[in-house]
């Protein structure tokens, strides 16, 4: 495959997205999110692997900054922290981490916005149990169909199976999803 082939592929991916008919629950998914950080409640993110580093990078514009200069929002990438993950991993077990740390962080009002390209991810999918317990709102972005979390409050699903196309378009998605937060919080 040529370079040329692959971003073909990966633009072919990004139209397909756009007419998926995902303007609904991306649109729901930054109006949860505004009301939550206006309201000064906590929005979680968590994935694994590529998914785990997107969930920092969405952490990151949002506490950070994406576009705007902004008080920093309430945002916390799970599984971020090594002592909190391996502590609790190698006690108990891997697929409760999320949810646990869904127990500890999460409050009513809040978000969780997962990132699994299957939608089968165990850990993602308890922390969304986890999340539903204590209130809160869940977004799933995941591949086709959403695996498990279709279950989730708000469903972003690519329209696609394979994982690196899955994931390099949840980064288009996310921010857009951030820069919208950010216009709708700031002006």
């Amino acid at each position: 495959m040529t370079i040329s082939q692959y971003l073909t592929g990966t633009a072919k991916l990004l139209t397909e997205t756009a007419e998926a008919g995902l303007g609904q629950p991306v649109a729901s998914a930054i109006d949860v999110l505004v009301e939550a950080i206006d309201a000064k409640k906590s929005v979680l993110v968590c994935g694994n692997g590529g998914s785990a580093a997107d969930a920092m990078h969405i952490a990151g514009e949002l506490v950070g900054r994406y576009l705007l200069d902004r008080p920093a929002y309430k945002v916390i990438s799970l599984g971020s922290d090594p002592a909190i993950t391996t502590a609790w991993s190698n006690d108990f077990e891997y697929e409760t981490l999320f949810a646990r740390q869904v127990e500890a962080l999460g409050e009513k009002g809040g978000v969780l916005w997962c990132l699994s390209t299957s939608g089968d991810s165990e850990n993602v999918v308890r922390a969304v149990v986890a999340a539903k317990n204590q209130g809160m709102t869940s977004i799933a972005f995941t591949g086709r169909g959403g695996g498990k979390l279709a279950d989730a409050d708000i469903l972003v699903a690519v329209p696609s199976l394979s994982t690196p196309r899955i994931q390099e378009i949840h980064t288009c998605l996310y921010h857009y999803v951030c820069e919208q937060v950010e216009h709708r919080l700031v002006g």
